[in-house]
């Protein structure tokens, strides 16, 4: 087992770099607007700029993987390529890849992204509860023997996942909730920060009734172009501000792909980001 769990670890990176979490997400639209082609050497090209301008200072990347699949193998290696090249420069990778199923193939994803030998290794993965949260248990305990960390969908940016995640169960609680529930019981006895996160839209403003203390990280996005600012956070997360991790990815990456502005705009937010959660 790793002697330092992703809780600590990102408690620190948040205590030193800040708490912004860009996201990595080649649009084919982004692309075209840095100038490139929607093929592998402009994906490429996208991607390392971002890594190679931001991954001295930011605290968390976010890569969203269907962008890098689409490409198929020839996109995965640059996937796999940034993936090392962030962590290497200190950087913490989330791989935003939502996967959720059972049994063997779960274990199979859990292998992918959270096994130390594999080339998609990567600090923390995000999955999908929807199959039952037991499901994951996979994932949940190859984390713990890698010291990796698990973000479990909860009550997620898009307005579709409310049909679901405010449904009632037989047992009383709204299935988001219960998701939150079985996070905290995960992150039971760990300190500073538990290494099982929980992911809640900055978007949302229906949270009131929801006990968002997870006893782990919160991993906020929404935040730029889907209309949430830093300014919201306060309001929507109350008393567990103290563990969002806020994200944000094309508001920031429409500034590329001129290496200074791009570092100009992850500073401002990072600015925003610690005078709203100060």
């Amino acid at each position: 087992m790793d002697s330092e769990p992703f809780g600590a670890r990102l408690h620190r990176a948040m205590s030193t770099r800040g708490r912004l979490c860009v996201g990595i997400d080649p649009h084919a639209a982004l692309l075209t607007d840095w100038g490139l082609n929607d093929d592998v050497p402009g994906l490429e090209r996208f991607t390392m700029t971002v890594v190679e301008t931001l991954a001295e200072t930011t605290a968390v990347f976010k890569p969203q993987s269907a962008f890098f699949e689409r490409f198929g193998s020839r996109g995965v290696a640059v996937l796999e390529r940034a993936v090392t090249a962030a962590r290497q420069a200190g950087a913490l990778v989330l791989m935003d890849a939502k996967r959720g199923d059972i049994g063997s193939t779960m274990t199979a994803y859990a292998a992918t992204y959270l096994h130390k030998d594999s080339p998609l290794f990567c600090d923390a993965v995000t999955v999908s509860p929807y199959l039952g949260f037991g499901s994951l248990r996979p994932a949940l305990d190859a984390a713990r023997i890698s010291g990796a960390g698990v973000f479990v969908l909860a009550l997620t940016s898009n307005p579709e996942g409310h049909e679901v995640q405010h449904a009632v169960t037989q047992e009383g609680p709204r299935v988001g909730q219960l998701m939150l529930d079985h996070v905290a019981a995960e992150n039971a006895g760990e300190t500073p920060l538990g290494s099982v996160g929980a992911v809640i839209g900055a978007t949302r403003k229906d949270l009131a009734d929801f006990d968002l203390a997870v006893g782990g990280p919160l991993l906020a996005p929404g935040i730029g172009t889907q209309g949430a600012t830093p300014a919201d956070l306060p309001g929507i997360f109350g008393a567990a501000l103290d563990q969002v991790v806020p994200s944000v990815s094309r508001g920031l990456l429409r500034h590329g792909p001129d290496s200074r502005a791009l570092r100009d705009s992850a500073l401002r937010y990072a600015d925003e980001v610690r005078a709203a959660i100060r």
